[in-house]
Order: C-alpha cells, then sequence, then structure tokens
C-alpha cells in the first residue's frame, strides 16, 4: 500500500513559479533537501508547464497542484503529469472531480462541519486553511477529541517558529509552507540556498519524534 501523502515528509513545499524554467531545478533542490512532496499552485499562468516539466524530469519528486477550485483544473493537471490535488476549500461538484481523478487529495476546510461533511464522505485526510487565520493549533487539538479520525496538513501562515508545534499534534501528518522557498533566492536562482533550507525543514521530522 501507498504510503499516504501527509507521511511523504513533514513539509509539503508550496511552490508558485513565475517562470517555468525554474521547476526542474528548484525540485531537483527541494527533493535533494528531503521534500520530496511538491505543490505547484496554479496561481500563475506557466504552473500547468512547470508540473508537466518536474514530473517529466524529476521522477523522484512527488509533485502535485495546489489552488484546485474547478473540475476543469483537476482533469488539466492530472494530464499535465500531478499526482496529487489540493484544494483552498471544497464543494460537492468539486470533491467528485478530485474522487474519480486517480489520484489522492487533500481538500481544504476551516470549520468543524466541514470536516464532519467530507467524513460523511468517506474522505479522511483534509488541508487545513488558512491555518492561523482560522485558529491554528489550538483549533486542531480541539478537533482531535471529537474527530480523531481526520488528519490534516494545516497550511498558512506556518513558518520555521511555528511548524513543529503543528507537527506534534495527533491530527497532524505534514504542514505547507513557503518558508524554505524565499523570493529572492528563487529570483536569483540561488538553488542551493533553497536546497539548504529544505534540509532544514525535513529535519522538522527527527524534532517531532522526540515532542
Amino acid at each position: 500500500m501507498a504510503p499516504s501523502l501527509l507521511d511523504l515528509a513533514p513539509v509539503m513545499p508550496v511552490v508558485v513559479l513565475e517562470d517555468a524554467s525554474d521547476a526542474v531545478p528548484l525540485a531537483q533542490a527541494l527533493v535533494a533537501g528531503g521534500l520530496p512532496a511538491i505543490e505547484v499552485t496554479l496561481r500563475t499562468p506557466v504552473a500547468l508547464d512547470a508540473i508537466r516539466a518536474i514530473a517529466g524530469a524529476v521522477p523522484e519528486a512527488v509533485v502535485g497542484a495546489g489552488t484546485v477550485i474547478t473540475p476543469d483544473q483537476v482533469t488539466e493537471t492530472v494530464a499535465a503529469g500531478a499526482r496529487f490535488l489540493v484544494s483552498p476549500g471544497w464543494t460537492d461538484v468539486l470533491l467528485a472531480a478530485m474522487q474519480t481523478s486517480g489520484v489522492p487529495f487533500l481538500p481544504g476546510v476551516s470549520t468543524t462541519s466541514e470536516v464532519v461533511a467530507l467524513l460523511e464522505r468517506g474522505v479522511t485526510e483534509m488541508k487545513f486553511f488558512p491555518a492561523e487565520a482560522a485558529g491554528g493549533t489550538a483549533y486542531l487539538r480541539s478537533l482531535a477529541g471529537p474527530l480523531p479520525q481526520a488528519r490534516f496538513c494545516p497550511t498558512g501562515g506556518i513558518g520555521p517558529g511555528n511548524a513543529t508545534e503543528y507537527l506534534s499534534l495527533p491530527n497532524v501528518g505534514c504542514v505547507g509552507g513557503t518558508w524554505m522557498l524565499p523570493a529572492d533566492a528563487i529570483a536569483a536562482r540561488d538553488w542551493g540556498r533553497v536546497e539548504s533550507l529544505a534540509r532544514e525543514a525535513a529535519g522538522l521530522k527527527t524534532l517531532r519524534a522526540q515532542v
């Protein structure tokens, strides 16, 4: 059985690319640093090309599509090579498309009712977004008691200063973030710095075991 998407690494980089030519070296740096699950968001026109490039040239990366909000995007991103899908929220129409996509997916939630609704539909792994604005670790800790079957990838406002606190929660599998992808490093194509920051983020797995 394939490992859960939430268990591939403690941190899932959330990538926003303006230049598709940066996709492959960026993914190689993240993988080398120990972060193989890479969410490429559909916030820029080059996102599909970036997913396609990573899927074709960096097989050790598990590349996915983020900010998926329509069934058409589900189809397009999977065709481009996305191996998982992430949405900021969900509807029944979007959920149906993700469920028939053939790849793992993390629908976004920020309320207890949304979590219960997904559990009713057989979905147990979700994105918690926007994590800090929606209640942060206190909110997720409160959900763990009544809804222990739900597991989350919190994203939004998470960085090296609070990631370990999230990862110490029993219902958090990994966190999403951008701190290992500083804009100036990408602009300078300083992939060595990205790799170093990725390695530090991957090291949170060891810290988590000690919590």
